[in-house]
């Protein structure tokens, strides 16, 4: 599809031209800030420069870290203590850094969920979606690799947890499960190899985040409508969008301000709440903490690989027909994996021509239950794995995939869908029209 039709950078002075033609940077920097976006973007399209901030700061402060850092396990909880009583401002370090990993995925959840409610998975953008959820799952790898780091009693015990979980897959798990540890056990290889690809995975990322974005820039942002901006002409354009400077990102930056206003309240009065007591033990290999969990970001998944014991049917009926190559450890391992596999298939999985959620009643009650499924897993996640919690999970578990293989291709067939606007500017009039009969303005929150 081709782009949206728009002024492009002009060099008008000698220099200008000199350097457009040898490297045409400013020309990048402009059209990425003029780019046209759609002006009926709600406040939930701010979680974009959240992101893009938070990584920022993610690496800059992760960098300081790592020069006062030993990882070793000999010294690496004793130089985290080093951090935070001798080093310079090294306490205010740490904890952005360890409450930035909470910012990030409370950003990314709703970056996530927003996007699944407006479609904007949907055609053409499946593969900006595709990229976005590889981001995720790095996301997640690099946040477990760093939470091992501090090599506290979680840190070590959820690294035993998590890695033995490859050990669980047929024939290849055993090896797979030493490679990643560097040897039979979580010990000193371990720590090394997770220091080395924690500080490598940000740039990664980072280098997918501005792929991300030119696939967007390629298509297009989506809008609370679904409507697609008119591309016939470059004056039907103007009237669907505005540039993106000054108008979103002076937006982007006040939501901005706002949440690093409450980001760092936390970090100063109460920088401990979302971590775990048990942490600040040093590692202890012959002391196995009375319950073990992961950070609050990983807790639904968590939730999800639990709640397939040997006693559910369907684990038994997947035992028989592989002869017990799939167990209940190994199903699941399959089933928290699915839970993000099923995420990325929603393009095709999704089967209705409607692309905002605005415009399908049924598909707004069947989405409000996944995000409240999304929290009760997130609790049960974080309760001792016996009843009722067991059963809750499974519950939640069978949810989860249920609304993603069974009611959104349903919902597509079956599903009578509200009458939509023509065009964007049509939608954008309704809600910010001049009233009648008077100099006021009637503006209406966009939903």
């Amino acid at each position: 599809m081709a782009g949206i039709p728009h002024d492009h950078y002009e060099p008008k002075t000698g220099g200008e031209k000199w350097l457009h033609r040898r490297l045409p940077v400013v020309g990048l920097l402009y059209d990425t800030l003029m780019i046209p976006t759609p002006k009926n973007l709600n406040w939930m399209w701010i979680w974009g420069i959240v992101l893009t901030f938070t990584l920022a700061l993610q690496i800059i402060t992760g960098i300081t870290l790592v020069m006062h850092y030993v990882p070793s396990t000999e010294t690496a909880f004793a130089s985290v203590e080093h951090i935070m009583r001798d080093v310079n401002g090294g306490w205010a370090l740490r904890y952005i850094h360890a409450n930035g990993a909470s910012l990030f995925f409370v950003a990314v959840y709703a970056h996530i969920f927003r996007g699944l409610y407006y479609g904007s998975y949907k055609e053409p953008r499946e593969v900006t979606w595709i990229i976005g959820i590889l981001i995720y799952l790095l996301m997640m790898a690099t946040a477990f690799m760093g939470y091992v780091l501090p090599w506290g009693q979680m840190s070590f015990w959820g690294a035993t947890v998590i890695t033995g979980l490859f050990g669980a897959i047929p024939f290849v798990g055993e090896t797979l499960q030493t490679w990643l540890l560097g040897g039979p056990a979580v010990g000193e290889y371990t720590l090394t190899r997770f220091f080395s690809l924690h500080y490598l995975m940000p740039f990664l990322i980072a280098g997918l985040v501005v792929v991300h974005i030119w696939a967007f820039h390629s298509t297009g942002n989506n809008n609370p409508t679904g409507v697609e901006v008119r591309r016939t002409s470059k004056e039907e354009a103007k009237k669907d969008t505005v540039p993106f400077w000054p108008y979103f990102v002076l937006k982007d930056l006040f939501a901005l301000a706002v949440i690093l206003a409450v980001f760092f309240a936390i970090v100063g009065f109460m920088p401990n709440y979302l971590g775990h007591p048990d942490n600040y033990i040093e590692a202890n290999p012959m002391a196995t903490p009375s319950h073990i969990v992961p950070e609050w970001y990983f807790l639904p998944f968590y939730a999800i690989l639990r709640a397939f014991t040997s006693e559910v049917w369907v684990v038994q009926i997947a035992s028989f027909i592989t002869g017990g190559i799939i167990d209940a450890k190994f199903f699941g391992v399959l089933a928290m994996f699915g839970a993000i596999a099923v995420m990325a298939l929603v393009p095709w999985l999704d089967t209705s021509s409607v692309r905002s959620g605005r415009f399908r009643p049924q598909f707004k009650w069947w989405f409000a239950l996944l995000v409240i499924d999304f929290v009760v897993l997130m609790w049960c996640g974080a309760m001792p794995a016996e009843e009722p919690y067991a059963s809750i999970s499974l519950i939640g578990a069978a949810y989860w995939f249920a609304y993603f293989l069974v009611i959104l291709p349903l919902l597509g067939v079956f599903e009578k869908p509200l009458p939509q606007p023509k065009t964007i500017e049509e939608d954008f009039d309704a809600h910010y029209a001049p009233a009648t009969g008077g100099t006021e303005t009637v503006v209406k929150p966009a939903e």
